[in-house]
């Protein structure tokens, strides 16, 4: 039995490893906003056009909704605070940021990784030696109600992953006007993965169609812990965002009428249907789990309006956190839960694609920030970002590509 579980998490892993504030450099530096918030855009190199500087768009976005300023650079972190919530959807724990009401103070959010650890390990690991993650968001504030209606982002995490892996690119995103779900999905979750090679039953069937569905649905008619985005959300402009497994949800736009889709180190194409107006891939070139190739072969897959940009030296988890969650110690996951003896901890590394011959993951995460939010902000704030876009490679060093 215990041989059929580690084949099993070899195939969740995909094969792999089963035998066969900005740091972006100089041009970010010179890019930072000034006491106003607005910003002088560096001229770039690559012969595109540099988008005006100073505060972007019109406080009108689509259909009459209203949005706070922007600043220029789409990686630049918005004018809201955060506000985050925890709440249940059927079978799915999920967690809702969205932009908070100004002034609003409340407590910083704070998360325990342990929580999605398999049943049998959650008091393995020590407070003292528990690397926390938190947010720059606060819990349970009350909603801007005075700007919107928001458009909604649902994000699905990685294998082996859980809701809050991209929490400082979700935040961004909420800090620009949006409302964003992640939720921890059974059967891809790190808890059900562990769960292959630990004595843990997994909580329930991977099924990211029905859980993407599900909170689509939420959203919809929003009532208990949701109720207060009643009448503030609009699921007319709708994202959907994926990271390697979850970046199935790219083909999932004709179910949920979602007009962008976004894969980060994923190889599933974008899908057909009447309400997509855009797809992104963004794809790292020292990914050793999703290749570059293909999450490239996924754009070339793809029809519409698409885009594929690439990030230089980075590796798998160059969209999320989890390659600087750290410890006091500076021990990262894997180091602490193998120090601890959290069963299939050593089978959970395969995922773990963080090098000391990458760059700097902040790095990495300027670059997805900059190019998903100038391409949501294009699609569901009804922005003009087409000189935004074309600028990131002039811009940031880190840029590979942009097709």
């Amino acid at each position: 039995m215990r041989g059929l579980k580690l084949g099993l998490l070899c195939l969740a892993l995909g094969g792999a490893g089963c035998g066969g504030d900005d740091d972006g450099g100089s041009d970010l530096d010179a890019a930072r906003p000034g006491p106003d918030g607005s910003v002088d855009v560096p001229t770039p190199d690559a012969g595109t056009e540099a988008p005006d500087s100073g505060a972007v768009g019109p406080v009108v976005s689509c259909e009459g909704a209203t949005l706070l300023e922007l600043p220029a650079l789409p990686e630049t972190r918005g004018p809201w605070e955060v506000g985050a919530r925890t709440f249940q959807v059927g079978r799915l724990k999920a967690e809702v940021w969205y932009p908070a009401a100004p002034g609003s103070e409340g407590e910083v959010a704070r998360y325990d990784l342990r929580q999605w650890l398999p049943p049998s390990e959650l008091e393995a690991i020590p407070d003292d030696d528990n690397p926390w993650q938190d947010c720059d968001c606060r819990r349970d504030v009350p909603l801007d109600e005075a700007h919107g209606p928001y458009p909604v982002v649902v994000f699905v995490h990685g294998t082996a992953a859980f809701r809050t892996q991209s929490l400082s690119i979700a935040t961004h995103w909420a800090s620009r006007g949006f409302v964003v779900v992640s939720a921890d999905h059974p059967g891809l979750f790190l808890g059900d993965q562990l769960a292959l090679a630990c004595p843990d039953m997994a909580s329930g069937s991977r099924d990211l169609n029905g859980d993407v569905m599900a909170l689509v649905d939420a959203l919809r008619t929003p009532t208990d812990s949701l109720a207060f985005l009643d009448g503030h959300v609009d699921l007319e402009r709708l994202g959907l965002a994926g990271h390697s497994a979850g970046g199935v949800v790219t083909g999932m736009a004709a179910s949920t009428g979602a007009r962008v889709v976004i894969g980060l180190s994923s190889g599933q194409p974008a899908g057909a249907a009447p309400s997509l107006r855009s797809s992104l891939f963004v794809a790292a070139t020292e990914d050793a789990v999703v290749r570059y190739g293909q999450t490239a072969d996924a754009f070339d897959r793809s029809g519409g309006e698409k885009r594929f940009l690439g990030i230089e030296g980075s590796g798998h988890l160059a969209p999320t956190d989890l390659c600087d969650l750290e410890n006091g110690e500076g021990q990262d996951l894997v180091e602490v839960a193998q120090e601890h003896g959290v069963c299939g901890a050593m089978f959970a590394s395969f995922l773990f694609d963080c090098q000391d011959t990458h760059i700097d993951p902040e790095r990495a995460r300027v670059v997805t920030r900059a190019i998903t939010t100038a391409v949501l902000e294009q699609t569901l704030h009804c922005q003009d970002r087409e000189a935004v876009i074309a600028a990131i490679p002039g811009r940031l060093e880190d840029v590979s590509e942009l097709r």
